[in-house]
């Protein structure tokens, strides 16, 4: 039996039935790690449709474009396409409404996907305990519109109650680090079993350099948000004028950094992976002050060789070894970062060692170690 299953997983012409998976995601309306996972999955599961409540094309990755997306009544609301923030006290009721009739349902969830109904088994991608219900002193919520957060407040308490209930129906949960697995632990009693998203982007891919960019730059990789403390590299950067910083992402935060960046930051907004790659081979190393929950960033820098700076926190200190692919600064404070991206880039890094961490975290580990669950699940 369990033979079988891990051939039909593997490809179609092998065995007598391929369990039926589906997959289901918060959110298509960015271009961000959680993102790259859900498209690995459906790598991993070619036939699987994605459910998701908002389904945006030209915000999020071009390849959904090729994949059977089914969006959810709540994409009809425009407005939400163009910022999921407003939509939040809708989400739980929309995911609890669809029942998915398939085997195995794969959510991909920070805060809405696993409470859908299903007939067969439910495994659980959990990339974090919803910050916006269980971090709401942090951060996290501070530059969110005033309307949301008021919402959250009156609505908090019943949301959380929710939220838990949609977990525990969950056959299986995995997460990204060590640091999240604690965080479900504490949130929802469960155990969760880490398993690292893939590296994001395909370092053979093609490369296009970015106009008026010259290579040795710091580089900067993320969405434009206040938990990520762009803002601390940004003002590093005051106290290190000889050096260059490029920004790569957009966000709510895009307008408050630019007020705050001088003349040596550059901010690119959104670019092609393309120039992503070019970016990554072209630059002295990658710094991020982010509250991260995995860590992508250092991964698909260390795809290039490159080393780079991190607040020691949270996913980081799985996909961050010191003193081999990277320096830690412990507060995300600009003097501390400065010191930190100092030693980053007078660093004498061995590239090839850097090289074989990352490979350790590629796709095709990643998928195969996914249809491994799923083939283990469907064969009890």
């Amino acid at each position: 039996m369990h033979g079988r299953i891990m051939q039909a997983l593997d490809g179609p012409g092998a065995g007598s039935r391929s369990p039926s998976v589906a997959i289901v995601h918060d959110y298509l309306t960015q271009r961000g790690g959680a993102e790259r996972v859900v498209l690995a999955m459906a790598r991993a599961f070619p036939a699987a449709p994605i459910y998701t409540a908002l389904y945006e094309p030209t915000a999020t990755f071009p390849e959904f474009a090729d994949l059977d997306v089914r969006p959810m009544w709540t994409n009809r609301i425009r407005s939400l396409r163009r910022d999921h923030r407003k939509g939040l006290p809708l989400y739980p009721l929309a995911f609890s409404g669809l029942k998915i009739d398939s085997d195995v349902v794969l959510c991909s969830s920070s805060g809405f996907a696993h409470g859908v109904r299903t007939t067969g088994r439910k495994i659980v991608y959990c990339y974090t305990p919803a910050r916006w219900l269980y971090d709401q002193a942090d951060t996290y919520l501070a530059r969110w519109p005033a309307t949301v957060r008021g919402a959250l407040r009156v609505a908090g308490p019943k949301l959380r109650t929710w939220d838990r209930q949609a977990m525990a129906g969950a056959d299986q949960v995995l997460t990204s680090s060590t640091a999240v697995a604690n965080r479900i632990r504490s949130a929802y009693c469960a155990e969760a079993t880490v398993l690292p998203p893939p590296a994001g982007l395909d370092v053979d891919g093609a490369q296009c350099a970015v106009p008026g960019v010259e290579p040795g730059f710091v580089l900067s990789v993320g969405r434009l948000l206040a938990y990520k403390n762009v803002d601390v590299i940004v003002a590093a950067m005051t106290l290190s004028p000889e050096a260059r910083l490029v920004i790569v992402g957009d966000g709510p935060e895009l307008g408050r950094l630019e007020t705050l960046a001088g003349t040596n930051v550059t901010f690119l907004g959104e670019v092609a992976d393309a120039e992503l790659r070019w970016l990554y081979s072209s630059c002295a190393g990658v710094a991020s002050a982010a509250y991260e929950d995995f860590g992508l960033t250092p991964l698909e820098a260390a795809s290039w060789g490159k080393a780079v700076a991190a607040l020691r926190f949270g996913g980081f200190l799985d996909t961050v070894v010191e003193g081999e692919t990277g320096v830690f600064f412990d507060e995300p404070t600009p003097r501390l970062a400065a010191m930190a991206l100092r030693r980053l880039v007078d660093g004498a890094w061995d590239h090839g060692r850097i090289v074989a961490h990352a490979d350790t975290f590629r796709e095709q580990a990643f998928r195969a170690r996914l249809r491994a669950v799923l083939s283990e699940m469907t064969a009890r």
